[in-house]
């Protein structure tokens, strides 16, 4: 029995209503476009997705904090629902219209016996739902607690650690926190006027409250305060939910599991000294890494969720958010000596030095590098909803937002680097209409927005706010939904930068903002052949409007069901980041042997999580190839093996006549040898440059993680990884400690 369905008896029942009715029934067309078929039963599953590159880094974000916060059957809008993995918008209405019918759905598997679901779909989306008790009583009481931590050998300090609870009570009440202890993270951060440049106190371990929320929610009302995430139409004026079709707020208090790779255990540069502080082995060492989190909003909402009318009815939501931010050290300029961030030439915008701080104030000292400064600036966010409905598929409404950004280190006029997602030179919000029409198989979404920002104060030539515009159709036809395309065009301002738009949009960044300098469109078909083949491809075209640089992205996978216990699928993926230029010797990816340490998160602590895009240089262009094949083997009832091979060709600015060709092969074994028990053995061999074994990562990657529970309140996980190294690079060589042996443990009990 997995984790998720141990824990929620309805899941239990869900489990064995499907074994039933027969786990093989073939899968329906997806409906949120993530990439592929979603079939996990916990974050860890959803974790190996990521890492295999079967999903993005947003898609895995998203996907895992809904199966923290889990979607109620019996709670859930049309909107919730659909950001549920494989389900289409014919399967969320035949839910709700299942729901009207039946008044309260006790089982998720009555869904199967009254034909609304297959079964393969209602097991792929069990890890992600909860069911609410019919009636209950004001006195009944439910939560969970969890306990997480890491460990490598060459830790020396306490090791990090995160823990979570959530209670629910009073029948709407929910109440829940999470913390975290971490070593990394450098204190007390100020302007020495003498260096001219910032100064703090060494990391040291310290505990962190980053997260913590009350919430009253019915159907008519909901408030919440404390951490929340808000977000509406197609996410192009406000949006931090990352739900693919959000409206309204949601809890927030997720900690994101600890990062696959080890971290360095030296974060220091020479600074004033005469050599650097991290020479010798030292310098060679790493470590667990920090737990980290996503800085989303601290405050209040309310929403009034269904107001009556004689046609229709309206909802109205309000929302403050008040709350010190951290950033990434590199993200920051000195606004009194740079007129223009823009000029990377001038030293004068370079990012600003952080020396670290020492009894003696005048005695020469080090600088911390890659760190993240804690409450360095205040955000306050203010913004509201109106949006009246004619029915659940059809609305019409408004949003808009203002922030306003004060600086917290006296002595200095610090501002966000141009590269930032923030705007740089004070206040900037946006307002925006939508609209959205459905009716028998065809679904519309629209949005118009004008952003404002104060940058025109800093560089008159540039900023000031500009407009973007989305359209989403959705048509799905065919045997049981069997036929899904969906075509999504869209228009983002040059001058258009909203760092809480989340809405579709390439790749490729624009001054730290993906939602910007574009005009694309992306053409989505998901289709069920034959009742046992499933093809997903997409074709993704944009323009770059200040450049005129044309960029696509195309994307096939297929599986197909070829007997009971073989499920063999293929996927490839081509990019092309300017049509115009052809031929090898481009820089597709930036420079492959460039750390990503330098390259921070402005919403996650420390640095971005393993397959979310980072900052490359705008002139890189190339293409790239990857093709996978895959295959799922249900040895037995209780083991199912899943061997993998990924082979990729990607330019290289090192090869001018051909290109570099990566390889990677992974097999993983699930088994349940005991319904309280599961186990998972994963190995992963990557080989970056095939040709040369001095140049990029050759390693092998095995872990194995065992689960049990007890009399089904208490779980134990347990997971142990080795690492090994084995190209020949002189880092690789130095390297400390190799292999890397790393252990990592979770408890989870709920009441």
């Amino acid at each position: 029995m997995t984790k998720a369905s141990i824990l929620r008896p309805a899941r239990r029942r869900l489990a064995a209503a499907v074994l039933a009715l027969g786990v093989f029934a073939p899968a329906t067309a997806a409906a949120a476009p993530y990439e592929t078929f979603i079939d996990v039963d916990d974050e860890e599953d959803l974790q190996d997705l990521n890492n295999a590159g079967d999903i993005s880094g947003e898609t895995y974000e998203t996907l895992v904090e809904l199966m923290r916060r889990g979607v109620d059957l019996n709670e859930a809008t049309r909107d919730d629902l659909y950001t549920l993995p494989n389900l289409s918008y014919d399967d969320v209405d035949a839910i709700l219209g299942f729901r009207k019918e039946v008044g309260y759905i006790a089982d998720p598997a009555t869904l199967v016996i009254a034909g609304v679901l297959d079964q393969k779909t209602l097991a792929s989306i069990a890890a992600f739902l909860v069911v609410s008790e019919s009636g209950r009583k004001l006195r009944s009481t439910s939560g969970r607690i969890r306990y997480r931590t890491a460990w490598s050998q060459k830790d020396r300090m306490v090791p990090p650690m995160a823990l979570d609870g959530q209670i629910n009570t009073a029948r709407h009440l929910s109440l829940g926190f999470a913390g975290v202890l971490g070593r990394l993270q450098p204190t007390d951060v100020r302007w020495d006027p003498q260096r001219q440049a910032l100064s703090a106190n060494a990391p040291t371990p310290q505990a962190h409250l980053p997260k913590i929320y009350a919430m009253w929610d019915t159907e008519r009302w909901g408030i919440i305060a404390g951490t929340y995430r808000i977000g509406f139409g197609q996410r192009l004026t406000f949006d931090n939910t990352r739900n693919y079709t959000p409206n309204g707020f949601y809890r927030d208090q997720y900690i994101y599991p600890r990062r696959v790779d080890l971290t360095g255990a030296c974060r220091e540069s020479t600074g004033e000294l005469d050599g650097t502080p991290c020479a010798g082995d030292i310098g060679n060492t790493y470590i667990t890494p920090d737990f980290r989190w996503q800085q989303t909003l601290q405050g209040a909402a309310i929403g009034l969720k269904r107001a009556d009318l004689p046609v229709g009815w309206m909802q109205a939501y309000g929302w403050f958010s008040y709350q010190n931010k951290n950033i990434y050290q590199y993200r920051l300029y000195n606004a009194d000596r740079c007129d223009d961030p823009r000029n990377d030439d001038d030293p004068a915008c370079a990012a600003l030095d952080v020396y670290k701080r020492q009894d003696d104030l005048l005695a020469p000292t080090s600088e911390l590098s890659y760190a993240t400064l804690p409450r360095m600036y205040r955000e306050a966010i203010g913004g509201g909803n109106a949006t009246y409905f004619i029915n659940r598929r059809s609305h019409v409404g408004v949003t808009g937002y203002g922030t306003d950004i004060k600086w917290l280190v006296e002595g200095a006029n610090l501002d966000f680097q141009e590269w930032d997602r923030t705007p740089y030179g004070g206040p900037f919000g946006a307002v925006g209409v939508d609209g959205a029409w459905g009716y028998r198989w065809s679904d519309l979404g629209v949005e118009v927005t004008r952003s404002f920002d104060s940058m025109r104060k800093v560089t008159p030539d540039a900023g000031g706010g500009g407009f973007a515009a989305l359209a989403r159709h959705t048509a799905t036809w065919g045997d049981k939904n069997a036929h899904q395309v969906e075509t999504i065009v869209r228009y983002y301002d040059t001058n258009y930068s909203n760092p809480y738009a989340r809405p579709l949009s390439s790749p490729d960044i624009y001054e730290g903002t993906r939602a910007r300098d574009e005009a694309g469109a992306r053409l989505l078909y998901q289709a069920r052949l034959r009742k046992k083949v499933n093809v997903r491809t997409y074709l993704n075209f944009w323009v770059s409007p200040s450049d005129r640089t044309p960029q696509m992205i195309y994307y096939l996978r297929s599986d197909a069901q070829v007997s009971k216990r073989i499920i063999p699928g293929i996927w490839l993926q081509y990019q092309d980041k300017d049509l115009k230029v052809g031929g090898r010797g481009e820089c597709f990816g930036g420079d492959p042997t460039y750390s990503s340490l330098v390259s921070g998160d402005d919403d996650i602590e420390d640095i971005p999580l393993p397959g979310t895009e980072d900052t490359e240089p705008p002139r890189c262009r190339g293409s790239q190839l990857r093709i996978n094949v895959l295959a799922k083997i249900v040895a037995h009832k209780r083991v199912t093996i899943t061997p993998r091979y990924q082979h990729r060709f990607i330019d290289d600015s090192r090869y001018t006549g051909k290109f570099r060709q990566d390889s990677q092969a992974w097999i993983t074994v699930n088994a349940r040898p005991l319904d309280p028990m599961r186990l998972r053995l994963r190995m992963r061999y990557l080989f970056q440059d095939i040709s040369d074994n001095t140049y990029l990562e050759q390693s092998l990657w095995t872990y194995l993680s065992a689960g049990y529970l007890f009399k089904k309140l208490f779980l134990v996980q347990v997971r142990y990884d080795v690492y090994a190294w084995l190209d020949a690079r002189a880092s690789t060589q130095a390297r400390i400690p190799s292999p890397e042996n790393r252990v990592f443990l979770e408890l989870e009990g709920r009441f």
